[in-house]
């Protein structure tokens, strides 16, 4: 196939390989091409539409807005805004104003008014918005408050215990989809405890769709192994977030071994160290809950004989 002049060497994509990842067909594509200015695809020399994995991004997102009962107008104005960012919009401002008042009920020991927050937001910004630029930096803001002395862990376990309450109802309204579509089982490694980054990842991948085994905190790898065996899941996400769940990871890894399925791994010590993934025999899933759900999204929508 040939690419256009200049083109880069990125993969490409037709229509009909698109339509085999996505579920959407290539008539479908060519009206939200003229309707809403995405995808961009690129043409080859003769003729025909190219798709890059930025637009195949694009159109996941946008499948999964529509899916979630979202209108086509708002979804494409969602789905722009989410690949296409602007930093110094006023929502990302707002995101960061929002965190900080967020913490401060936190920490306050002010429920209510962390209620009050998280509520304004949820009605201006998406969902996964709000996981990525309001709850993950409220989290990291008060681990690094008490790694530093300046509350206690009371106050993080109190506020851990908010926010875990506040995702498992999102996570519940998302469903777990069972009897359609590819199986995913999630858990935290052995000896991790810090389950809040693994709920945000389930999230994201329930309103794309993909049901979600969610397993939760400090789960031996013999029993992942067999309950994955049981239940015929199509891939594996494992959290670490933290040194103290790497050496027991590694001591039972073995028990991960002919599962058949790919692993994914992530969570905060994953992101510190993107090579555990490959050490674990894995793929490093992403730096936060979107992307890692586009990335594992658009594993699942791949033929079940293609390449990973």
């Amino acid at each position: 196939m040939n690419l256009p002049a200049g083109r880069s060497q990125t993969a490409m994509f037709t229509a009909s390989e698109v339509d085999a990842q996505t579920g959407v067909p290539a008539t479908t594509l060519r009206q939200w091409e003229r309707r809403y200015g995405f995808p961009r695809p690129e043409r080859s020399a003769n003729g025909y539409r190219l798709y890059s994995p930025h637009d195949v991004a694009a159109i996941q997102r946008m499948q999964a807005h529509l899916n979630a009962g979202v209108p086509a107008s708002r979804a494409a104005e969602l789905t722009q805004r989410d690949l296409d960012p602007v930093p110094d919009e006023p929502e990302a401002r707002d995101a960061a104003e929002w965190s900080r008042q967020l913490t401060q009920a936190l920490i306050g020991s002010d429920m209510d008014q962390a209620g009050a927050v998280l509520g304004k937001v949820h009605s201006q910004l998406p969902v996964e918005d709000v996981l990525t630029h309001v709850i993950s930096p409220t989290l990291a803001d008060i681990g690094a408050r008490w790694e530093r002395g300046e509350i206690t862990v009371a106050h993080e376990h109190q506020a851990s215990a908010f926010l875990r309450a506040r995702l498992s109802h999102l996570m519940d309204v998302a469903g777990v989809q069972e009897g359609f579509g590819p199986l995913v089982v999630a858990a935290c490694a052995p000896g991790e405890e810090h389950e809040l980054g693994l709920m945000m990842l389930t999230l994201a991948l329930r309103r794309r769709g993909v049901r979600v085994a969610y397993l939760g905190a400090n789960v031996p790898l013999g029993d992942l192994a067999v309950f994955t065996r049981q239940q015929g899941a199509r891939a594996v996400l494992l959290a670490l977030n933290g040194d103290w769940a790497l050496g027991p990871t590694r001591e039972h890894l073995r028990d991960l071994d002919g599962l058949g399925v790919p692993l994914f791994v992530g969570g905060a010590l994953a992101n510190a160290r993107p090579e555990l993934a490959e050490e674990f025999g894995g793929v490093y899933a992403g730096p936060d809950a979107p992307r890692a759900a586009q990335l594992i999204a658009a594993h699942l929508h791949r033929p079940q004989g293609g390449t990973s």
